[in-house]
C-alpha cells in the first residue's frame, strides 16, 4: 500500500472556511476532512449554515471517455471525493431546495469549499425531483370508473375490469418498460412537435413520433381515448405551474453511497443491460472490462475498462446475415430530436449478456431469420421436439470469447430473452423468452462437442394437477382442470415466462405478466424435458387474508434460501417464500391461489399517482436484483429494486429502504444491475454494483440530444468521508 501525505481538514465555525494542514500521516484535527493526493474535499455551506445531504459532482472530459464522481454530504455539510484520477474537475453542488451551483475548477489534492444556491422559487426547486415526483401529478381514473365504458361511455376500454389494471400499462407493464414518465422530456411537449388545437392532439402527435411510435400509439389506443385526455391534462397541470411535494434529501446510509460514471455507447442508441462478472461467482472477471448489449438500437457491444477509463466497441455478428432490422425503418412520425432519420438498425437484438466461469459473455441475440430448422420440429427425433415441436425462433444465443476476440453463434430452437447460469455440472444455461416453453443450453456439452442440437432442450410449463409428482399426459391451457391428468399452462404478454432465476437447489423461477400476474418455479427433474414440472403461484389480489398487495410483476429474481422477489406494477417490491405454504403444492387445487401466505409485499418510497388510493406507489421498478454474495457491502441475499422512477437504485435493507439515487444526469433508468468483488480483502473500495442508463431515450434526460448512456457503480463506504 503506497504512502501518501494526509491533508487534515477542520472547519473553522467562525469564518465557514476550511483549514488545510499538511500532517504528513497524522490524524485530521477534530472535525476536519483528511484526503489523500487523489481526493478532493471540503464543506458545502448555504445561508443557514452547513448543507447536510446535498450532492457534490465532480466531472471531466479529459480522459479518454467523459467521467463523473458524486457523494453526499455529512451532517455537518462535509464532503470528500475519492480516489480521482488525474485531470481537471469542474465540481458543484446540487440538492433538494437548491439550483446548481456554479461550478469550480479542482484538481484531486485539492480542498475545495462550495457554496451551495438556494432554489428562488418551488418551480426551480422541483426541476431537480426525481420524475416520479412529478409523475404523481397524473390524475389516473378513479376506482369507481371500472370496468371501463369504451368511447361512448367514459372513454376506458371494458377490457379493463379495474383501476390497478389499467395503472400497470401507465407504469412497468407498458409505459415505464421503455424510459421514465415525468422526466423533463415527457411532462413537458416538446416545441418542435408544432401547434396544436388542444393538448390532446398533441399528445396524439408526441405518440407517433419515432420508430417505436406504432407501439406507443397502439398502447394509447387500446387504452381507450381517455389516456389522451389524462395525459394531456397532466401536462397542461404542469405547464400552468403545478409542482410535487419536495422529496426528502438523503439519510443514513444513502450518505454514505460513492457514485462513479463513464460515458459509453452512443447518442442514437439505447443501451439494455450491462454485465461484469459471473453471477454465480463475482470474483470473475475482477477488476475486468465490463460489457452491454443495445437491444434493437445498434449491432455492437459497449466495453468499458474503468481501469484506462476507454470505451469501445465488440461488433455482433449473425450466422446468417439475411435477418433484416428489428426496427421498423420507415412510416413513422418525424421525431423532436432526431427527425426522420431511422436511429435503430440492429439484426441482432441483443437482449441480455452473462459471464462464465470463463470469462466469456454470453447473449440472448438473433442468429438467423425465424423460421427453424427440421430438428425442432414435428417428426423430428430430437427428445423436446417429440414433446413440443416448435416452428420459429425469433431470437437465439451467441457467445464472445475476450481472449480469442470471437463470437460463436447457438441456434436455438426456442426464442430468447432473458439468461441465466444454474448452480450445476452441465453450466445449464436457462433461458426466458420462449413463448410456451422455456429452454436451456448444457453448455458444457456444447463446449466439449460443438453439437448445438445435442446441448439445447424445452419444456413446455406442465402442472402436476393429478398430484402424482410424476408428468404424464396433460389437458391444454383452455382446457378445464381434468384430475386424472396434469395440465399445461401458457400466460403472460411475453409468453409463460418473462424474468428468470436459477435457484441453488436446481429450480428455476420466473415471472408471468398480465394482472395480478404470477410467479412460476419450474423443476427440471432427472431427465428433462421428460420430467419437469411447474408450479404456479399467483398474487392473491382481492385475498382479505393478505394485507397491501400489489399486483403485475415484472423483473425478478432468487435469493441463496429460494425466496423469489419482484417488481410489481403496483409500486411494490414483493417476496414469495414457497416454505410458508401450508397446503398442498401439486394437485388439483393447486392451481394458482393456493399460497396466498407465502406472499409479502414492501411498498417503493415514492407518491403514489393521484387517485389511486390501493396500496402502492407511483414507483414502476423493471426489475429486481438480489444481491446473493454482498457486493454491496450490506450483506447476504439483500434485494434491490431498479428503482426507475427514483432515478437510483431502491435497496431493501432489513424491511427499510435506502435509496441511492444518481443526480446527475436527471434522468438515471436502469434495467439491470450486477454486483462484482473486485478484491475481497479491500474493504468497501473492492466491492461495488455495476447498472447502465437505459433508458430508450437517452435525449429525454438532462443534456437532450447528445446524451449518451452511462456505466455506473455503486460503491457503500463505513461513512461519508471514508477514503
Amino acid at each position: 500500500m503506497k504512502t501518501k501525505a494526509l491533508i487534515a481538514a477542520a472547519t473553522v465555525a467562525a469564518s465557514g472556511l476550511l483549514w488545510v494542514a499538511r500532517t504528513d500521516g497524522a490524524p485530521p484535527a477534530p472535525g476536519g476532512v483528511a484526503i489523500d493526493g487523489d481526493d478532493i474535499a471540503g464543506v458545502v455551506r448555504g445561508a443557514s449554515g452547513p448543507e447536510a445531504g446535498v450532492w457534490v459532482i465532480a466531472e471531466t472530459s479529459d480522459l479518454p471517455t467523459k467521467f463523473a464522481k458524486i457523494v453526499v454530504t455529512d451532517d455537518q455539510g462535509r464532503y470528500l471525493l475519492p480516489d480521482l484520477p488525474r485531470a481537471n474537475y469542474d465540481v458543484w453542488v446540487r440538492g433538494y431546495g437548491l439550483v446548481d451551483s456554479p461550478k469550480q475548477k479542482a484538481e484531486p489534492g485539492a480542498t475545495l469549499n462550495l457554496q451551495a444556491t438556494p432554489a428562488p422559487n418551488p418551480r426551480a426547486a422541483a426541476e431537480y425531483y426525481p420524475a416520479g415526483y412529478w409523475y404523481s401529478l397524473m390524475r389516473v381514473p378513479a376506482e369507481s370508473e371500472f370496468p371501463g365504458t369504451g368511447p361512448e361511455g367514459n372513454g376506458i376500454n371494458p377490457v379493463f375490469k379495474t383501476q390497478g389494471d389499467y395503472v400497470r400499462l401507465l407504469k412497468n407493464g407498458a409505459c415505464l418498460g421503455c424510459h421514465q414518465m415525468g422526466s423533463k422530456g415527457t411532462r413537458e411537449l416538446h416545441p418542435a412537435l408544432g401547434t396544436f388545437e388542444s393538448s390532446v392532439e398533441a399528445w396524439r402527435r408526441r405518440l407517433q413520433a419515432g420508430q417505436a411510435g406504432g407501439s406507443m400509439t397502439g398502447m394509447a389506443h387500446n387504452m381507450g381515448p381517455r389516456t389522451l385526455q389524462m395525459f394531456a391534462d397532466w401536462t397542461d397541470r404542469i405547464a400552468a405551474g403545478e409542482v410535487p411535494p419536495t422529496p426528502p434529501r438523503p439519510q443514513g446510509l444513502e450518505r454514505n453511497v460513492v457514485i462513479t460514471m463513464w460515458d459509453w455507447a452512443d447518442p442514437k442508441a439505447y443501451l439494455h443491460d450491462l454485465v461484469s462478472t459471473d453471477r454465480r461467482n463475482p470474483t470473475v472477471n475482477a477488476n475486468g472490462p465490463l460489457y452491454a448489449v443495445l437491444e434493437a438500437s445498434a449491432d455492437y457491444m459497449p466495453v468499458l475498462d474503468p481501469n484506462t477509463h476507454t470505451a469501445t466497441r465488440v461488433p455482433v455478428t449473425l450466422r446468417d446475415s439475411s435477418a433484416g432490422p428489428v426496427a421498423p425503418q420507415q412510416g413513422f412520425g418525424a421525431s423532436p430530436y432526431w427527425g426522420t432519420e431511422p436511429i435503430w438498425n440492429s439484426r441482432a437484438n441483443v437482449h441480455n449478456p452473462m459471464f462464465d466461469e470463463q470469462g466469456r459473455v454470453w447473449i440472448t441475440s438473433r442468429v438467423r431469420p425465424p423460421p427453424n430448422p427440421a430438428f425442432c420440429k414435428a417428426g423430428s427425433s430430437h427428445p423436446s421436439a417429440r414433446l413440443f415441436p416448435l416452428d420459429a425462433a425469433g431470437r437465439h444465443v451467441a457467445v464472445y470469447d475476450p481472449r480469442t476476440k470471437e463470437i460463436k453463434h447457438v441456434s436455438t430452437c426456442f426464442g430468447t430473452h432473458h439468461l441465466m447460469f444454474a448452480e450445476d455440472a452441465n453450466r445449464t444455461l436457462w433461458f426466458s423468452g420462449g413463448g410456451p416453453v422455456v429452454g436451456w443450453l448444457n453448455t458444457r456439452l456444447w463446449d466439449q462437442t460443438g453439437d448445438e442440437e445435442r446441448a439445447q432442450g424445452w419444456t413446455a410449463l406442465v402442472l402436476d394437477i393429478n398430484g402424482n409428482g410424476r408428468r404424464d399426459e396433460y389437458v391444454e391451457p383452455n382446457v378445464p382442470v381434468d384430475p386424472a391428468r396434469d395440465k399445461r399452462i401458457n400466460t403472460g404478454q411475453y409468453g409463460s415466462v418473462y424474468a428468470l432465476a436459477p435457484a441453488p437447489d436446481g429450480s428455476v423461477w420466473g415471472t408471468t405478466f398480465g394482472f395480478p400476474g404470477a410467479i412460476i418455479r419450474l423443476s427440471p427433474g432427472a431427465n428433462p424435458p421428460e420430467t419437469a414440472l411447474t408450479e404456479i403461484f399467483e398474487i392473491p389480489w382481492n385475498n382479505p387474508a393478505v394485507a397491501n398487495v400489489g399486483f403485475s410483476p415484472r423483473g425478478g429474481d432468487v435469493d441463496r434460501n429460494g425466496v423469489y422477489w419482484a417488481a410489481l406494477g403496483s409500486g411494490h417490491m414483493a417476496s414469495f417464500d414457497r416454505r410458508k405454504c401450508r397446503g398442498p403444492l401439486n394437485g388439483p387445487t393447486a392451481t394458482g391461489q393456493h399460497c396466498p401466505e407465502g406472499w409479502s409485499f414492501y411498498a417503493e418510497p415514492l407518491p403514489n399517482l393521484g387517485n389511486v388510493t390501493s396500496p402502492g406507489s407511483g414507483e414502476g421498478s423493471y426489475y429486481t436484483w438480489v444481491d446473493q454474495f454482498n457486493t454491496l457491502g450490506l450483506g447476504e441475499n439483500v434485494p434491490i429494486n431498479t428503482g426507475n422512477q427514483s432515478e437510483g437504485l431502491l435497496v431493501l435493507k432489513d424491511g427499510k429502504w435506502v435509496v441511492l439515487r444518481v443526480p446527475y444526469p436527471m434522468g438515471f433508468y436502469t434495467k439491470w444491475m450486477d454486483g462484482r468483488i473486485d478484491d475481497p480483502n479491500a474493504g468497501w473500495k473492492g466491492r461495488g454494483l455495476w447498472a447502465s442508463i437505459s433508458t430508450r431515450a437517452p435525449f429525454h434526460m438532462e443534456g437532450g440530444k447528445g446524451q449518451t448512456s452511462k456505466a455506473i457503480r455503486f460503491q457503500l463506504r463505513p461513512d461519508p468521508l471514508a477514503r
